[in-house]
């Protein structure tokens, strides 16, 4: 396969390697609503977040959809779109590789760029994804009316690039109908089974060719046989024809008498629609719609906002309702704002002061039941929340240590969403109850699911001098677990920097340690 060659491609292709790992710390007081959502707001440096994202959602993530900068020379405000053409291939390259990393088997991801990287990005997505993972170029018609003051081409359109993670296991939607869809369908011969399209009987072989497919059907209005036009065949074998005849499936015109039988397919039967690789303003919006929209949500103007009607799109070919949506160039905040109406849960990456001058208070007005953008055709009312998070300082020194001022509290909240799936939550409230006991956590219908209990030996947190301070598993520590654990006695999942237990001591008790800090690493 041919393969795009930049001055820093060497050095780029390994780029996701040397990323550091940082944890998420998060800011309650930009949350908003419902924390167990499972919603997500980051900011800081999307390829450092995605890193973070890989312990909790490696191989979750349902689709993908990014609007990266077009390195295009506009004057774009929040964005530095004006990267040279190396630099913005190696700012994509790594990013591309992670997101391949966070996306499920059966997941999508969607590219929306301009024709001046386009090409170039669909080359490196070859790379990534896989040429066989290709899905389809997509061209979304984006504006109202023509740029007259253009050069030579009013550039009218955008790509979307879209690719599978594994077209073995890919089901994409297809889309409810709507009135326009419908519109064909009547009823001239007042058919009890009610409207009605049409589609001609005669194939497109022929005769000599397939010998089969030649031969009288018979009007049962006249009695008249009748054969296929100008040595063509027709569309079904006899025996099929002879079925469709005495189910009434065939049209024979107003008069009852043509030589051109036709075919009835119902709308009581009619399939959903097979989404089309252009995009008009009726299904995908345009951009002054998404302005519109952005100015009607109050506070500052964002430069280049996608109308919610195309995302809307996307997520319902790419996703159902529950599945996980990722935007690691969240910019405004469309994709999060139409997951959230959509019954899909998000996480939204931004970089810039705009995820909190703009998302936050965008997604605070959808959990209030903001009626913009699809919010009628959705019945959306509000509710649900997501959780804010900022990107700490590196989790690992250079020789592969804890850095010493990660704090208990941070590492426990990360280690419990890789073990549960779920935020945590102290289960203590005064600072002096700190145990090393984070919680246990039950799986599946109460009494008939299982259940695991979680702990972390780190940072003195039993107060003890010694020179582990308390961090290595044995009986002492072990006991202190058990007794913060209260009532609690099934498996446990203990993290410390060692164990003195044996293995038969751990199967016994049913622990299964982890060393920190190895398993706390992005597992890739």
């Amino acid at each position: 396969m041919p393969t795009l060659r930049w001055m820093t491609r060497d050095d780029d292709v390994r780029a996701a390697e040397k990323v550091p790992y940082r944890l998420l710390e998060e800011d309650p007081a930009l949350g908003y609503g419902d924390r167990d959502t499972g919603n997500m707001m980051i900011q800081g440096d999307n390829l450092e977040a995605l890193k973070s994202l890989l312990p909790f959602y490696a191989g979750q993530v349902k689709c993908i959809y990014i609007d990266p900068p077009y390195n295009t020379g506009s004057a774009f405000e929040h964005y530095d779109d004006n990267l040279e053409h190396s630099k913005w291939l190696a700012m994509m390259w790594p990013r591309l590789e992670l997101l391949r990393e966070l996306l499920s088997e059966d997941g999508s991801i969607w590219v929306n760029i301009e024709d001046r990287e386009g090409h170039y990005l669909k080359v490196i997505l070859d790379e990534v994804f896989g040429r066989r993972n290709f899905m389809q170029g997509v061209v979304w018609s984006r504006k109202v009316s023509p740029a007259n003051d253009a050069k030579y081409f009013s550039n009218d359109h955008d790509y979307i690039h879209v690719f599978s993670k594994n077209m073995e296991f890919i089901n994409l939607n297809k889309l409810e109908r709507e009135e326009k869809h419908n519109k064909h369908y009547t009823n001239p011969d007042d058919d009890v089974r009610g409207p009605w399209n049409s589609i001609t009987f005669t194939g497109n072989k022929n005769r000599h060719e397939r010998p089969n497919l030649y031969y009288a059907v018979i009007n049962p209005n006249t009695g008249e046989e009748i054969y296929p036009p100008e040595n063509l065949t027709w569309r079904y074998g006899k025996d099929r024809a002879d079925e469709m005849l005495r189910g009434g499936f065939f049209y024979w015109g107003k008069s009852g008498t043509s030589k051109s039988p036709r075919i009835k397919q119902f709308l009581s039967e009619a399939k959903p629609v097979i989404p089309r690789s252009v995009w008009g303003h009726d299904d995908a919006g345009h951009t002054q719609m998404a302005m519109l929209e952005q100015r009607a949500l109050g506070g500052p103007p964002f430069g280049t906002p996608k109308p919610e009607l195309l995302l809307k799109k996307v997520l319902s070919i790419a996703t159902n309702p529950g599945d996980l949506v990722l935007d690691s160039f969240l910019g405004s905040g469309t994709t999060a704002a139409v997951a959230q109406k959509m019954g899909r849960r998000y996480i939204g990456i931004e970089m810039g002061d705009h995820a909190v001058t703009h998302c936050v208070p965008r997604l605070q007005k959808v959990v209030d039941g903001e009626q913009g953008g699809i919010s009628k055709a959705q019945n959306w009312q509000g509710g649900g929340g997501f959780r804010f998070f900022r990107l700490g300082s590196p989790v690992f020194d250079e020789t592969g240590q804890i850095q010493p001022d990660i704090r208990f509290a941070t590492l426990a909240a990360h280690i419990w969403f890789s073990e549960i799936g779920a935020p945590w939550t102290p289960p203590w409230t005064a600072p002096n109850d700190v145990t090393p006991f984070l919680g246990s956590h039950a799986f599946g219908d109460a009494g008939a699911g299982r259940a695991l209990g979680v702990a972390l030996l780190y940072n003195g947190i039993l107060g003890d001098k010694s020179i582990n301070g308390g961090n290595v598993l044995n009986r002492k520590t072990l006991k202190v677990i058990r007794e913060a654990a209260g009532g609690y006695d099934g498996p446990l999942v203990i993290y410390g920097e060692r164990t003195v237990l044996s293995e038969a001591s751990l199967a016994d008790e049913t622990i299964t340690f982890k060393q920190t800090p190895y398993d706390v690493r992005a597992r890739r």
